[in-house]
């Protein structure tokens, strides 16, 4: 539930032949919905930036026929789901960032060498308390919303309490995640919503918290061998502790509990305590190899205070996040078996990352990637207000994003010399002992200027050597799709003119012998709003274009997503 002290709005009793409020219908037979989204695209464009980033996304709930233009290969059948912001008006309010924008899901689907799109926002409490209000009425990150003027002062002092410990947002914007059978869209709190995959049907709520004591979670899990997720939380002063906590939800549950959630199976695998209790660290994903779960505690740290207080003070949440560059950033290691960290401590400069790549064991060695900055400006970026005509010429990240390989010794001689580099396999990267038997560890540069980074998931956890992301250099904003290889550091390219390519997933050939044999699939919005945006289909090893699904829609500039196998659709939804 959201809570009533926070959105103050009384809802009118629901028209039982009308459940969803934003289809409710108003004066000249036009769906609410549609009538907002006209009326803030009527608000003024000033620029191409705000049209793909500012302006609210009609969303197309019935199938449209995409219009194919090359060869897709005849195994390519399944879904293709993404999710993202999709509006950032309702009524005369607008959210302050981008990652505040409510969920639109879409989706590609493949069939028969035909491609058919549609997309739905998500019907979250969120999005329903906000179009039943017409207003921004529940707070994201990025934007603080506050109770309505015109209620009394004893309403506004209740509202102000009610902050101190947040409820946060089921605006679920980021992700897709599986879940058993069960498909469900993702953001960074405690709530994730279930999702019909074939139709965007948004379903019931899950609250982690009812099964495990977080308050945040990540948008990226992990799936071990046996198809179980991975995924981690923080948890804020629970019994006087902060601390992060990995748990595991079962791939299924025992045949007479069939009827029970797989969430009510929820275990918790170990907890790691905060280097801080009232400053944890801030996480987007985490890492995994055969044998350990990889956690970063990075110096980029949410003050637990000063959220409490945002509320009053009239500051967002993000203002609550701090990046210290003289602090160190920590490796902690979880053996999957025993469940105990590794006792050493490793550590390595100051950095921010959102981004795991991979992780693999190697002769006694942990290898992991990710993509790393040396500051915190990559959120700033996307503040709606900086995207205007001048985004590109005006607006530059202030560190380039850079893949980071680390290689960690976790077998090495305990008698070795102080100052001695403890990396026995050949890279650049080292780890030297210290005389308080830390080991400081940096880094080896595999490639810069990429993000959102995906592989070949069957490599997930092993030694591999493929990266798919996207290209951004100096600015956020995508222009290119690069396939990273991790042994030469070559890279090679996709782009094209004015336009702005989607995180790229990778989709294997049933048949496939090597790792890069498959498919690479991208959304491709055009810079030009009057150009039709489509669907990218590439051939994994060269990067040459096998086609692509185009549609006559305004597709908006979504996050994260997965595709989905046409077996494993056909199985969870008969």
């Amino acid at each position: 539930m959201i809570p009533c002290s926070e959105v103050f709005v009384t809802p009118e009793e629901p028209n039982p032949e009308q459940k969803d409020p934003s289809l409710a219908q108003t004066g000249g037979g036009q769906p609410r919905l549609q009538k907002r989204l006209g009326r803030a695209q009527a608000l003024g464009i000033s620029s191409e930036m705000d049209t793909l980033y500012g302006r609210n996304k009609e969303e197309h709930p019935e199938p449209i026929k995409a219009e194919v233009q090359g060869q897709l290969p005849t195994w390519l059948r399944g879904i293709l789901l993404r999710n993202g912001p999709g509006m950032h008006t309702i009524g005369d309010s607008k959210y302050n960032h981008w990652f505040d924008g409510l969920a639109l899901l879409h989706s590609f689907t493949f069939k028969n060498g035909e491609v058919y799109y549609r997309s739905k926002y998500l019907r979250s409490d969120t999005y329903n308390c906000n179009i039943e209000a017409n207003r921004i009425v529940v707070s994201e990150f990025g934007t603080m919303a506050y109770p309505d003027p015109c209620k009394n002062i004893f309403a506004k002092a209740f509202s102000y309490l009610s902050h101190t410990i947040p409820e946060f947002t089921d605006n679920c914007l980021i992700n897709i995640m599986k879940a058993g059978d069960d498909f469900y869209a993702t953001g960074e709190t405690n709530f994730i919503r279930k999702i019909n995959p074939q139709t965007l049907e948004t379903l019931e709520k899950v609250d982690y918290n009812k099964y495990v004591a977080v308050n945040l979670a990540t948008s990226h899990p992990h799936y071990d061998s046996a198809g179980n997720v991975l995924n981690m939380g923080t948890s804020i002063v629970d019994k006087g502790k902060t601390k992060y906590v990995l748990f595991k939800i079962p791939s299924s549950v025992p045949e007479k509990e069939k009827k029970k959630s797989c969430f009510k199976h929820l275990e918790v695998v170990c907890s790691i305590p905060s280097h801080s209790l009232l400053h944890p660290s801030y996480y987007h994903s985490f890492g995994l190899t055969e044998n350990y779960i990889i956690f970063i505690e990075q110096p980029f740290r949410l003050d637990i205070v000063k959220m409490a207080t945002a509320y009053i003070r009239g500051v967002n949440w993000a203002s609550c996040l701090a990046y210290n560059k003289d602090d160190k950033t920590w490796f902690h290691f979880i053996d999957r078996k025993t469940k105990k960290e590794v006792s050493t401590k490793f550590y390595t400069d100051a950095l921010v990352f959102f981004h795991h790549i991979n992780a693999y064991e190697e002769d006694g060695h942990i290898i992991f990637d990710l993509i790393a900055y040396t500051d915190n400006s990559l959120y700033d970026m996307f503040y709606l207000k900086n995207l205007d005509k001048d985004f590109e010429e005006n607006i530059k990240l202030t560190s380039i994003p850079t893949c980071k390989r680390f290689v960690v010794p976790l077998q090495y001689d305990k008698d070795a010399e102080v100052g001695s580099n403890l990396v026995r396999l050949a890279s650049t990267a080292t780890a030297v002992k210290e005389k308080d038997g830390t080991i400081y560890c940096q880094h080896e540069t595999l490639g810069e200027g990429i993000e959102l980074p995906r592989i070949n998931y069957d490599y997930n956890g092993k030694k591999y050597k493929y990266v798919f992301a996207t290209e951004v250099q100096w600015s956020p904003v995508p222009t290119k799709i690069a396939k990273l290889n991790t042994q030469t550091k070559e890279m090679i390219h996709w782009g094209q003119d004015h336009c702005w390519p989607s995180e790229p997933v990778f989709v294997p050939n049933p048949d496939a012998k090597e790792e890069d044999d498959g498919v690479v699939l991208t959304c491709v919005v055009k810079s030009d709003p009057k150009e039709a945006p489509f669907l990218l289909v590439l051939d994994a090893k060269t990067f040459t274009e096998l086609g692509r699904a185009t549609v006559n829609v305004e597709m908006h500039m979504d996050l994260h997503g997965m595709f989905i196998p046409e077996q494993v659709v056909k199985t969870e939804t008969d």
